[in-house]
């Protein structure tokens, strides 16, 4: 099972929305939600990766549904907002974690690539969030955590991600603000390096950089999915009430690294390991 730091049951009879729950990071924190007694809706555009995880949930004990969208359509994400509502009945929680990108210079990136990452990293998570607030926060209050990236140094090489990041965290804040008056929290975190499936759909010269990042980490090593999720659940729980408009950084370090100052190799950091269905990568040699 699960190994949560949290309190079994703290989310017990929430219904909690998980966009990219069928893979990477959104399966993890839809399990861990799920673990803690959350009533999980996985959100994504493949319906074999929504009904696998749903089923380890189930497995798991948990509670779990699924939504066939694209977060990019407008009308779709009416309408499945609306259903979710008409089978639930409430939705306390919405993770915007769907996202992606594909590494590009940005003089060789196209209108069509730039706005689909735009589409898919920005715009996707403002409809999931404007829909959840219209149809049932605004009365209900409830908190929101967006996933977003380390794009605080600029994000070469993938500079359609870094800006549609960029706005997503001015999102956040804005809308901290606009909704504090209904009980809506909107919280952001941002994952540096992350161990997740995620690093599966880069391309071959990509992914053999991967074993040489954790040299710019303070803390030497690739962070795992449960110390992301772990930050979620905290954002969502009582005991983050008194936060809103804010980004917890999930990345070891990373963006304060310096490289005028060496930080010898070491492993002295230990990763917290709670997610028990973790995929294994070849790159992990901790």
């Amino acid at each position: 099972m699960y190994d949560s730091i949290f309190k079994s049951g703290i989310f017990e009879n929430r219904v909690a929305v998980v966009t990219g729950g069928g893979s990477g990071i959104g399966r993890c924190i839809s399990h861990e939600l799920a673990s803690l007694g959350a009533h999980v809706v996985l959100i994504g555009r493949k319906e074999d990766k929504l009904k696998t995880v749903q089923a380890e949930i189930e497995e798991d004990g948990g509670q779990a549904s699924w939504y066939s969208v694209d977060i990019r359509d407008e009308e779709g994400v009416k309408a499945a907002v609306s259903q979710i509502l008409e089978d639930q009945k409430r939705i306390d929680f919405l993770v915007n974690n769907a996202g992606g990108q594909f590494p590009a210079p940005l003089a060789y990136t196209t209108k069509k690539g730039w706005d689909a990452v735009v589409a898919t990293n920005l715009t996707g998570g403002f409809l999931m969030s404007r829909e959840v607030y219209t149809q049932w926060m605004n009365e209900h209050g409830g908190a929101i955590v967006n996933i977003v990236a380390d794009m605080w140094r600029g994000m070469p090489g993938m500079g359609h991600s870094g800006a549609a990041r960029a706005g997503m965290v001015n999102f956040t804040k804005t809308a901290a603000v606009e909704w504090a008056g209904c009980g809506v929290r909107v919280n952001a975190v941002a994952p540096g390096w992350i161990a997740s499936s995620g690093m599966d759909t880069y391309p071959d010269y990509v992914k053999a950089t991967i074993p040489d990042l954790k040299k710019s980490v303070p803390l030497k090593r690739l962070g795992r999915e449960a110390e992301v999720s772990a930050a979620v659940c905290f954002l969502l729980s009582p005991a983050a009430s008194f936060i809103t408009g804010e980004c917890l950084s999930v990345d070891g370090g990373a963006p304060l690294y310096p490289h005028t100052f060496e930080i010898p190799d070491h492993k002295l950091s230990d990763p917290f390991l709670g997610f028990h269905r973790e995929n294994e990568f070849d790159f992990l040699d901790e």
